[in-house]
């Protein structure tokens, strides 16, 4: 059950709604600011009948280690389809993020790499790819406001934003945007700080929200970097950053742009490798118990994915080495995916998913663990493939301002 929100938002929260609506009316679409190509419109497909019941059903007919790989996301940097294609028919991954490697010169060019990845048309992966504007863009033609600019205005810019730069994100092919920074801090000298959407934690939860209610109609969202690395001071990608704040401290802060995204209905949420010492010993992205906050306390009923763990080998800790039991440990306590870029091979993504299995098969990973993950992975997927978007051109249509 979704919590209500500890402060309002629901003004920010209704404009988004209207903007994104506004945005992807059926029948007629709206140009996409700064882009020669047009805004898609979005023909929303009847109701087919619980995504949900389906992916049980799926899910329930699946070895146990087709659901290991199905709560794999994968990577290999090409943008040659066959080898991409290759690399999605090896095993059967649940799903693929797309980094600048992936990335091509032409948007064209690169909805055909991105169309590879597909192996079964009625069951796509989720496709998933880190455009948050700004200091993280992977798309070279988003020149859409991103956090440098909107952490200083109206939530409602926000949305505009955030639903053209979605609209973006699916016209390539891809289905999952983790694009939106929930970590807030009012240090300068923070690498998180260029990319958070404001200083202040009920400001920037009103932006959070925002955002989430404009991509939502076109991809996946993604709210990250639970529980907030504001707090916790250092850059991820080399340590686990760390922070003495307790548990009613975080929730009176950092908790407050995660409860916005969350109630404005995100469907992913990114568990970072973040060291709250006196909430539980183990980083949040291996942390059981902050999985239970984020469900229990939190109302979150998505997707929880690890931020890539690589990065915890990149730490240098002795306890982080093995990817594998990285990820063993990261679904053990409460994700539903597993990501590893760094440090990974092609071969990776299907070690991981044979060392999941593994764990399943001696006991070290109880079995009903990993079968609500891959039904959780699987009822994103349908939902995905549901939307049945159809992208229209619009010629002469006036940009958003």
């Amino acid at each position: 059950m979704r919590r209500q929100l500890p402060f309002r938002v629901a003004g920010a929260v209704a404009g988004a709604l209207a903007i994104s609506i506004s945005l992807v009316s059926t029948g007629a679409a709206t140009a996409v600011p700064g882009s020669t190509d047009s805004r898609p419109a979005v023909v929303e497909p009847a109701d087919a009948g619980g995504p949900q019941a389906q992916a049980e059903q799926l899910v329930e007919g699946m070895s146990t280690a087709q659901r290991a790989a199905s709560v794999v996301m994968g990577h290999i940097p090409s943008t040659d389809p066959a080898a991409l294609a290759a690399y999605m028919s090896s095993t059967p991954l649940g799903g693929f993020i797309l980094m600048g490697a992936n990335i091509p010169g032409t948007e064209a060019e690169l909805q055909t790499v991105t169309a590879s990845l597909t192996v079964d048309p009625a069951l796509p992966p989720l496709v998933a790819i880190d455009q948050e504007g700004g200091y993280v863009s992977r798309l070279p033609w988003d020149q859409f406001p991103a956090s440098p600019v909107l952490k200083d205005r109206a939530a409602k810019e926000t949305a505009i934003a955030f639903a053209a730069r979605a609209s973006l994100v699916a016209r390539i092919g891809a289905n999952v945007n983790f694009g939106i920074i929930a970590d807030t801090t009012a240090d300068t000298s923070s690498f998180i700080y260029g990319r958070s959407l404001g200083a202040d934690p009920t400001v920037a939860a009103e932006r959070v929200a925002a955002a989430v209610a404009a991509e939502e109609p076109f991809v996946a969202s993604t709210i990250k970097h639970f529980p907030g690395h504001g707090a916790a001071s250092g850059d991820s990608h080399a340590l686990i950053p760390r922070t003495d704040k307790t548990l009613d401290e975080w929730r009176q802060s950092d908790a407050l742009p995660f409860v916005a995204g969350i109630d404005a209905g995100a469907s992913l949420l990114m568990f970072g490798h973040l060291d709250y010492p006196a909430v539980d010993a183990a980083p949040a992205s291996l942390s059981a118990r902050w999985h239970e906050i984020a469900r229990e306390e939190l109302g979150f009923e998505g997707v929880m994915i690890t931020d890539d763990l690589g990065m915890l080998q990149s730490t240098g800790i002795a306890a982080y080495s093995d990817p594998v039991a990285n990820a063993v440990s990261a679904i053990a306590a409460g994700n539903d995916v597993v990501l590893m870029i760094a440090h990974s091979t092609p071969e990776t993504a299907g070690q991981l998913a044979a060392g999941i299995a593994a764990a399943v098969e001696t006991g070290t990973l109880p079995a009903d663990r990993l079968q609500d993950a891959a039904e959780r992975v699987m009822t994103l997927r349908l939902e995905r493939a549901a939307s049945d978007a159809v992208w229209a051109s619009c010629a002469g249509c006036a940009p958003v301002p």
